[in-house]
């Protein structure tokens, strides 16, 4: 058995040991303009339409969703770090709009008022169910998605074979903090006789 170390559960907790995240660009109305922001602490909710992410009152993405109500998920793919990561750059004036964001190739969400990164793999769009505050200096934001779209060449059907798949079309993880890694080897999850990955 290995020699595990204990930890000290408090706020640098996450900093000790890498941990594997979806990388996602959450795009806001934001005034008169808009805003895209990194994230990476989000997941899907259940099988349903519902999508959800961590953020924290200290940053205009929060509050522009309370005011708006939608948000947008951008998929990237692995070749897009470089603009993902501009995207987090700090702004010199917080009532300023992110210079990066007129820099980087956008297009308009197709049924709410945001952006969306172009080029992204999947794209999500969603209308704000609720926001859940009190975890630390940080809530969660779920959204119910009202339109997802897909690049051809991800979807999953029966004439392509997964790990082919995977392999043409790879993805990017955020490997929590400071990395992340492009996705092109996989091999089949060996689940048990019988057992259903998905609920019919």
């Amino acid at each position: 058995m290995a020699d595990l170390i204990p930890l000290k559960i408090e706020k640098g907790l996450w900093k000790h040991f890498f941990t594997v995240s979806p990388l996602i660009i959450v795009g806001t109305k934001e005034d008169d303009s808009y805003n895209l922001a990194p994230k990476h602490m989000a997941t899907p909710l259940g099988q349903g339409p519902y999508f959800a992410f961590v953020c924290t009152p200290r940053h205009n993405t929060y509050h522009n969703i309370r005011e708006h109500k939608v948000f947008s998920v951008s998929f990237p793919r692995p070749e897009q770090i470089v603009e993902s990561s501009l995207l987090a750059e700090p702004r010199s004036d917080s009532t300023e709009p992110k210079w990066t964001v007129d820099s980087l190739a956008t297009s308009s969400a197709t049924t709410i008022d945001t952006l969306v990164l172009k080029d992204a793999y999947l794209i999500l769009e969603c209308e704000l169910d609720r926001i859940v505050d009190g975890f630390a200096n940080y809530s969660l934001i779920i959204g119910k998605i009202s339109a997802a779209s897909v690049d051809g060449g991800f979807l999953r059907s029966k004439d392509k074979d997964d790990q082919d798949l995977i392999f043409r079309h790879p993805l990017m993880a955020y490997l929590a903090y400071g990395r992340f890694a492009e996705i092109k080897d996989s091999v089949a999850f060996p689940f048990p006789k019988n057992f259903n990955e998905l609920p019919k």
